[in-house]
């Protein structure tokens, strides 16, 4: 039986619900105050949907409505090799399943941490695709599955101009996707955080419990990236983009973070 929780989304293959969530156990997540709380994958595909958007010609955004667990969006990145999805949500419903196979399938998945992980092996299975992890978080994997490639190193081509990059972070293999095509698209899950002005991004260790990132790591950040070139940049939930100077947005904000840990805070980001 597949059941999943309802606070992070991530699946268990277990004859009965378990007593505790992993992920949710984690400081980086929360275990809600009312206490551990499952769904079947069956119950959770009635009850809900998963809403589409366009942001870009080529990049597709997945949402389950109602709201559940994280409530974070997928992105169906459309390339001439296949399509690539990035990031995933639990809800994988026959609509959802009829469209990704009008539209070609899935060549690849790729997610960005852990709490993103839900159902992969699902869909993983449904698409016949490789799911691409990073090795350092090889241990919050709750199922097994055949389809999981764990990579290491800090960077790698899944496909023409798709790469993924390690930025560590928010988790040892905190991960974000490379476009480069017109400029170049960053996709990011929450490995970097987009402000509600969409003017700035934050680092952060643990995003509900807000706790920061040491300076050193977003330093660290800030390096890795050094020579990726995007000038657009699409967070973890909808609303999340930063539709140009996405660059700059980024390693402005890196200083103002290390800034503000180090002597507090030091004035209004300036915008572009």
């Amino acid at each position: 039986m597949i059941v999943l929780c309802k606070t992070c989304g991530t699946s268990y293959d277990a004859p009965r619900e378990p007593q505790r969530c992993a992920i949710c156990d984690d400081e980086r997540q929360y275990v809600p105050a009312t206490g551990q709380a499952w769904v079947d994958f069956a119950t959770l595909t009635r009850t809900h949907t998963n809403k589409w958007q366009q942001i870009e010609p080529d990049l597709l955004t997945i949402k389950t409505v109602p709201a559940f667990a994280i409530s974070q969006r997928a992105i169906l990145l459309r390339t001439p090799q296949g399509n690539v999805l990035w990031d995933c949500i639990a809800n994988l419903d026959p609509a959802t399943h009829a469209l990704i196979t009008a539209l070609g399938g899935i060549y690849a998945i790729a997610i960005s941490h852990p709490h993103y992980y839900t159902t992969m092996q699902d869909w993983a299975e449904a698409f016949n695709a490789p799911v691409y992890l990073h090795a350092s978080d090889r241990e919050w994997v709750m199922r097994s599955s055949p389809a999981l490639r764990f990579w290491e190193g800090d960077s790698l081509e899944i496909a023409p101009d798709v790469t993924l990059h390690r930025l560590g972070g928010h988790f040892a293999g905190g991960t974000v996707l490379h476009w480069n095509r017109a400029g170049g698209t960053l996709l990011a899950g929450d490995i970097l955080q987009v402000t509600p002005g969409k003017d700035a991004v934050s680092f952060m260790w643990s995003y509900p419990n807000m706790l920061p990132l040491p300076a050193r790591e977003v330093a660290e950040i800030a390096a890795r990236l050094e020579n990726v070139p995007f000038e657009r940049l699409y967070g973890a939930f909808e609303g999340q983009n930063i539709a140009g100077n996405a660059r700059e947005i980024v390693m402005r904000s890196v200083q103002k973070y290390i800034a503000c840990l180090n002597s507090g805070p030091v004035g209004k980001l300036q915008k572009p």
